[in-house]
């Protein structure tokens, strides 16, 4: 007999799972279907961002960047290290229970907020009386209905044409979280967040790291300014980038991996490298969904239509996160999530595109929220910009990180703020402000007068604010 339940929720990842909880809050009977698995067959709830994505590139680049102190930086502290080395398994190891360790966490909210978990893959039978029924194929296949659908079933990765992942030799995200060894030379295709963001874990642990880029331009959603700060670092860094770069065949072997590339100039090229990480975007993902069925309707990218309060074109049926238009980030889908469990409940949920934070987390994070300043000329709005080194913070200077900058942008009249951007230490926590600040359309002066303790890199913050009507006072 099937199972009834007020809301059905098709995948456990950020959206999904904060969905499922939320609805849970609001009174309704809920059910969650996910059907990741860990390493030993159980379930692992959390999707690709605690599993493959998010939380376990947090923890290697968290392990690398404590390597590359140790062997760079500590001498400056007067700690002294001797016969310095990685234990790879061992960081990989750390790397999963961090990851387990999110996966019953989700678990436990589930059992605490009264949400029935299913643990298999959800697919859509039929249109129900008053709701729909969906197969749940796991262990043992069940059915449930619901009066409601929310379809949170993610993305995955892009291959290339002709080189399928192997996650051996020419690996997605989730190869690159399990390369067992550090690998002599590394090849990124993709200069994006992941490609980014692999590429310091294993430069930092010793990999000579190429990265080719079919864009001309490095970061292309980032401010110039600040793009071309982090692209300064980079390079510093040893981060080989090749930017515009037209991808040939591509041949995996035994000894590893060989791209034929056109650079920018045109000439043909060949790079020869242990390990290839592909990292030219993700794909929505209906795998297994079974749309077709009830008559959902997807685009021409395979992505699930909806409007801007993530409705379908089919009554009671929702979608949210990577499934859907706007940006890949998990904190979008989570917002979202929450924003439909609520309007089931004739709520008014609230979802604001402008004041979504983007993060990469490399050395030096690079954080941003709002309009660029190319957006802004692009536009024709007038302006004024502010912008703060933090080679003149006093706490930048005692971390012994003081790369980057704080820049505002706000209205040339009314003083709005309408953009923020940080390159450099702990960019993706100080950003939080700025989001703050214009969700309640603050000014650059608001923000200016506002006491920010000292010493700290907030301060930054300040000043760039200050910056904005040309009276930084430590700069």
């Amino acid at each position: 007999m099937s199972k009834s339940f007020d809301v059905v929720v098709v995948g456990g990842g950020p959206g999904g799972y904060i969905a499922a909880i939320r609805a849970a809050q609001l009174g309704f009977n809920v059910a969650c279907i996910d059907d990741w698995k860990n390493g030993k067959g159980g379930p692992a709830p959390g999707g690709t961002c605690t599993n493959v994505g998010c939380i376990p590139s947090k923890a290697l680049l968290q392990s690398s960047e404590h390597f590359e102190h140790a062997g760079k930086h500590f001498a400056d502290h007067g700690i002294g290290l001797s016969d310095l080395k990685i234990d790879v398994a061992k960081m990989l190891g750390r790397k999963d229970t961090v990851v387990k360790q999110n996966n019953d966490g989700i678990l436990y909210l589930f059992k605490k907020n009264k949400v029935t978990f299913f643990h298999g893959r959800g697919s859509f039978v039929k249109a129900a009386d008053g709701g729909y029924e969906i197969k749940v194929a796991g262990a043992a296949e069940e059915s449930v209905t619901a009066k409601h659908v929310i379809v949170a079933t993610g993305s995955n990765p892009r291959a290339l044409p002709g080189a399928p992942f192997d996650e051996e030799n020419i690996l997605s995200n989730d190869g690159a979280l399990r390369i067992p060894s550090v690998p002599k030379k590394l090849g990124l295709i993709g200069a994006g967040v992941i490609g980014l963001e692999m590429g310091s874990v294993w430069r930092r642990l010793g990999s000579e790291v190429v990265v080719l880029e079919a864009l001309p331009t490095f970061l292309g959603a980032v401010d110039e300014q600040i793009a071309k700060e982090a692209a300064k670092a980079f390079n510093k860094q040893g981060l080989k980038i090749e930017l515009g770069v037209k991808i040939g065949e591509v041949k995996s072997g035994k000894k590893g991996v060989t791209v034929a590339y056109a650079n920018a100039k045109g000439e043909a090229q060949t790079l020869e490298v242990d390990k290839l990480i592909v990292s030219i975007g993700r794909v929505p993902n209906t795998i297994g969904l079974n749309p077709e069925a009830v008559g959902l309707k997807l685009d021409e990218r395979g992505a699930i239509v909806v409007d801007n309060d993530c409705k379908t074109n089919l009554p009671n049926v929702w979608a949210i996160g990577d499934v859907v238009r706007g940006p890949m980030l998990a904190h979008k889908a989570e917002e979202e999530g929450v924003a439909v469990a609520e309007r089931i409940a004739g709520q008014h949920g609230h979802v604001n595109f402008n004041t979504i934070p983007w993060v990469i987390y490399t050395s030096p994070e690079i954080a941003w929220v709002g309009q660029t300043e190319q957006q802004l000329k692009a536009a024709g709005r007038a302006y004024k910009a502010g912008t703060f080194p933090f080679t003149a913070n006093g706490r930048a200077r005692a971390l012994g990180d003081t790369t980057g900058m704080v820049k505002f942008l706000a209205d040339a009249k009314t003083d709005e703020i309408l953009g923020v951007h940080i390159v450099g230490p702990m960019a993706s926590e100080l950003i939080s402000e700025a989001v703050v600040a214009m969700e309640f359309k603050a000014s650059a002066e608001d923000i200016a007068r506002i006491c920010h303790a000292h010493p700290s890199l907030s301060e930054a913050t300040k000043e760039a604010a200050l910056a904005v009507d040309k009276r930084t006072l430590n700069f």
